[in-house]
């Protein structure tokens, strides 16, 4: 038994590693391109340090290289939405953490995409703790380290126009979302928010946008409507079943 333990705990700890190194990969782009959105270092890395959630940093940077300051509000208002889907893996993630309010406190913190997949993805409470924290440890520490990275490259190179940065926050953006676009309902409600965005962009002011985009993915994500036309999903054989 303590065998199986051990091969659990060892393979959880591998999923985090390559997960968390893998994700903090992206922190070198957030960095620069921060940078060339008007943030300075300090800021850039505080963001990282403080934030510390990809899509709503890349989200939050995208709107101020295109609005500048004036766009702050709106850029916070879309970072917000989507920093929502980090309470809603509170949800899910809160039985694995367990222990006292301060652990939990901790959790919260570090609670994003990456933490919840490694965890929920393993087969024993105690190897889903594992996960947890280690793809956590890994995450932040490279995140972190790769936005002063970033930062630090970012404000090198100068002028970001003249060298094509002015426009990368939202190719980057959609670099990250790219994987996750394998199912139809995700398709459309990806399809639907890009379709409003890129209707409304000439007409109303930098960032809002993407906050009627924000709406019309929540309702079109809501009433879930394409799920009927999803495959069913096939269950896998566990090894030795």
């Amino acid at each position: 038994m303590s065998g199986v333990r051990s091969r659990e705990g060892s393979a959880a700890v591998r999923a985090g590693l390559a997960v968390g190194f893998a994700a903090a990969a992206y922190g070198v782009s957030y960095g620069a391109l921060a940078v060339a959105a008007g943030l300075d270092v300090w800021q850039t890395c505080v963001m990282s340090l403080l934030m510390f959630t990809g899509g709503s940093q890349f989200a939050f940077i995208g709107v101020i290289a295109t609005g500048g300051v004036a766009a702050g509000p709106t850029a916070i208002a879309s970072a917000a939405i989507l920093g929502i889907r980090n309470g809603i893996y509170g949800v899910r993630v809160a039985p694995i953490i367990g222990g006292p309010w301060w652990k939990k406190v901790a959790a919260a913190w570090v609670t994003i995409d990456e933490t919840t997949a490694v965890s929920t993805n393993q087969p024993t409470k105690r190897s889903q703790r594992i996960g947890f924290w280690t793809t956590a440890a890994a995450t932040f520490v490279g995140w972190n380290l790769t936005s002063l990275v970033g930062a630090l490259i970012g404000d090198a190179l100068g002028d970001p126009r003249a060298w094509g940065l002015d426009a990368a926050a939202a190719a980057a953006f959609v670099g990250l979302l790219w994987p996750r676009l394998r199912q139809v309902q995700t398709i459309a409600v990806a399809s639907a928010a890009a379709v409003v965005a890129i209707v409304l962009t000439p007409v109303l002011l930098p960032g809002l946008p993407v906050l009627v985009a924000g709406v019309v993915a929540v309702v079109v994500g809501g009433f879930n409507w394409f799920a009927n036309s999803e495959p069913p999903l096939v269950p896998l054989e566990r090894e030795g079943a």
